[in-house]
């Protein structure tokens, strides 16, 4: 007997959840990235991981007799997607083995601010002033955590944030993607190309030997990693985007939370202060574009975060 479908409101508490879930097992995957960092080149590490969760997410695509319409990762959507999320990743991952998880994560939650943006002069809409002045705290707050300085150029910081770039398009380019590809074909492509990506950075590196305590992170990161993918892309594709984006900020939480707990990581005041506008604009933005579909039906996406990596 076939399962009714659901309502409007349980998609949108399925949806939040995915996003919760996903969320945490980013960051969690991050933390162990960046942890393993210390001793294994970035390239060696991230391929090993991918490996490991590409193999996870094609048992789970063999489980559910999805394995036939592997073609459909070959559409050009699926593959521009892809690649625009492995390059991000790869930007993104190099960025955090540098910096603070929480500023990290705080720097790639820029994403609605810069999906905003990409609306306005790829899409050619128009914001009004408040919108506008929205997406300038936003960048302010965005500055006051990178807190560049003449004496001091921070690249990984500017690294995080061109990485933001490309996964604010990749969530752009998901909405985009037909209903009834299967998101767990989607996790698969991304898996994939993130691991062949790092692999070719990996023969620019060396490898090193690994150690059954890197094994054990590794395996955990993958695991979370799998997950991770799973979970953005079927939250991205359901229920309503500007009810569950503001939950990805469940992710910043859990990461000043890991960051001070594993590294003894606090931000500084002026990044506290970049926080606190970075999320303020961000949920202003996505406020807005909630009114703004109760009266027009072709509003612009809202962001997702993500993972980044």
């Amino acid at each position: 007997m076939p399962m009714a479908p659901l309502t409007p409101a349980a998609e949108n508490r399925s949806a939040i959840l995915y996003m919760c879930w996903a969320m945490v097992l980013f960051v969690a995957n991050d933390a162990l990235v960046k942890s393993v960092s210390a001793t294994l080149p970035l390239g060696q590490m991230v391929f090993l991981r991918g490996l490991m969760a590409s193999t996870l997410v094609l048992l789970l695509v063999l489980h559910l007799g999805l394995a036939k319409r592997w073609h459909e990762m070959l559409q050009p959507k699926v593959m521009l997607r892809t690649g625009i999320e492995g390059a991000g990743s790869m930007m993104y991952l190099g960025a955090l083995t540098q910096l603070p998880l929480a500023n990290a994560t705080a720097i790639n939650l820029a994403a609605p601010l810069v999906i905003t943006l990409m609306c306005v002069f790829v899409l050619k809409q128009r914001l009004s002033a408040v919108r506008w002045a929205a997406v300038g705290i936003g960048f302010i707050g965005v500055l006051l955590v990178i807190q560049p300085k003449p004496s001091g150029f921070n690249a990984f910081a500017w690294l995080c944030l061109l990485g933001t770039f490309f996964h604010a398009a990749r969530d752009l380019l998901t909405r985009n993607i037909p209903s009834n590809v299967p998101s767990m074909l989607i996790a698969l492509a991304s898996a994939m190309v993130v691991t062949l990506l790092s692999g070719l950075w990996s023969t620019l590196e060396g490898w090193r030997a690994v150690g059954p305590v890197q094994w054990a992170s590794l395996s955990a990161a993958a695991f979370f990693l799998a997950g991770g993918y799973y979970f953005i892309v079927t939250a991205m594709r359901a229920g309503d985007m500007t009810l569950v984006a503001p939950f990805r900020y469940i992710g910043l939480l859990f990461a000043l939370l890991l960051g001070y707990l594993v590294w003894g990581e606090v931000p500084n005041l002026l990044a506290w202060a970049g926080i606190a506008l970075l999320v303020g604009s961000g949920l202003h933005l996505i406020l807005q574009e909630r009114r703004r579909e109760g009266s027009a039906p072709s509003a612009m996406p809202t962001a997702r975060r993500n993972d980044p990596g």
